[in-house]
């Protein structure tokens, strides 16, 4: 049997290093940074949608949405290791690359939203959302959707219902902080969310803004009722705040119809927050806003060291490129289709799943043990992203009570991709 001359196996060495590897982690890494799909992956090596790891199997990713237009997508590397080589500083210089890149961006959104700050991450991007908006209003309290996850900052965790509600935080918001529903027409129908949220504002006094994911990701992919966007918008806006767009896990095409989900709801934002798939893995994220909040700084200069330097660029207008070259969009609009119609058979014969929605490669399907009670089915929605796994496919679970398949893959996903995951899934839940 072959092996490495110690008289291990090649899964053995494999099983090996591995172990080495987790050993190594335990003693550098905290443990608060957690292994994802229940197990170890040792992942070597990055495809487009796909992922192999050093045992050699291949998994279809479909939880990936940083890698947006593939991972390792050899466009954007190449565009990356060219700028590299030629120059990288940062935005005190004047240089092509950061007013292109800016102009390109400006391009997609709605007209009043003209000046752009460059950053490093999703969570930089939503800690200077929310002081632009309290530099503008002059007003402190914030408002949020429960269950919401906006970043890891101090601030940030203070205003992510997700992690201040969940394992290790204090269970209660701060006093500036102000909770409303989740406008969630499965589990609670026939609602008036708007009415319930204006309700809230009520009692929340002056706001310097309303910072709400343009479609709800960790409350468990939810998207937002009709109207209800337009309607919190200009409830907020009658407090005094401004309505902050989270576009981190939505945006750049990914609901099939519009580049920026919030333009479904036909409202126009004071302030939108870019991140996750805008650098296809380099990290960056953007705000975005109105020439008049922008300036609500006053004297105080900006700056980010790293947001907009030429490399960042150069890598940010290729994910651009290869949205628009290869109509990713329009392939989000056909294939989530593809899945949602899967998936809704899938339903009619499975009773675990209790709800299938969401929009372009951003869905979700709610699992519960009766569809009468409506009982989370965590435990199984935990056995079936593991049976899935080990298939060689890649999901994960999300919403507060933790029953909820989340699908957000890379959008470089085909129709086979589609078909095989949903085969994969029939058999896997006939077991579960």
């Amino acid at each position: 049997m072959d092996g490495d001359g110690s008289g291990l196996t090649v899964a053995g060495v494999i099983m090996e290093e591995l172990r080495n590897l987790l050993e190594a982690r335990n003693r550098h890494i905290s443990e608060a940074l957690s292994i994802a799909h229940g197990k170890p992956l040792h992942i070597v090596r990055g495809e487009m949608q796909y992922l192999h790891a050093s045992d050699g199997i291949k998994y279809l990713d479909l939880v990936n949405n940083v890698s947006h237009v593939g991972h390792c997508n050899p466009h954007v590397v190449e565009a990356g290791q060219r700028q590299m080589a030629i120059l990288n500083t940062n935005s005190r210089y004047v240089y092509e690359e950061l007013t292109e890149y800016l102009g390109r961006l400006t391009s997609t959104l709605p007209e009043s939203l003209a000046v752009g700050f460059l950053v490093n991450s999703g969570s930089e991007a939503n800690e200077l959302a929310v002081r632009l908006a309290r530099s503008f209003t002059g007003n402190h309290d914030m408002a949020v959707i429960e269950g919401a996850y906006h970043g890891h900052t101090g601030m940030l965790i203070d205003l992510s219902p997700y992690k201040f509600r969940g394992p290790g935080g204090r269970g209660s918001p701060e006093e500036w902080v102000h909770v409303f529903p989740i406008p969630d027409t499965y589990r609670r129908p026939g609602i008036d969310y708007s009415a319930e949220a204006r309700e809230a504002m009520k009692h929340a006094g002056p706001l310097a803004g309303l910072l709400i994911e343009s479609m709800l990701s960790c409350a468990g992919q939810i998207p937002l009722p009709p109207h209800y966007f337009s309607e919190v918008a200009s409830a907020v806006r009658n407090q005094g705040g401004l309505l902050i767009a989270d576009e981190v896990q939505v945006g750049f095409g990914r609901v099939g119809t519009h580049m920026w989900a919030f333009q479904q709801g036909g409202v126009i934002p004071d302030i939108v927050v870019m991140g996750k798939p805008i650098g296809n893995g380099h990290p960056m994220a953007a705000v975005f806003t109105t020439p008049e909040i922008a300036s609500s700084f006053g004297d105080m200069e900006f700056f980010s060291t790293f947001g907009g330097n030429p490399v960042s660029c150069a890598i940010g207008m290729a994910v651009m490129d290869v949205i628009e070259k290869e109509d990713l969009m329009n392939r989000a609009r056909i294939l989530g289709e593809r899945f949602k119609d899967g998936l809704n058979s899938l339903m009619q014969e499975h009773e675990l799943i209790g709800d299938v929605r969401g929009r372009g490669l951003f869905i979700g399907v709610e699992m519960v043990t009766d569809r009468s009670t409506l009982e989370p089915a965590a435990a199984e929605a935990s056995a079936l992203v593991d049976s899935m796994r080990d298939q060689g496919v890649l999901l994960s679970t999300d919403g507060p009570l933790h029953n909820v398949i989340k699908i957000k893959p890379p959008m470089v996903l085909n129709h086979d991709d589609v078909d095989r995951t949903l085969s994969k899934l029939e058999n896997c839940l006939s077991a579960v």
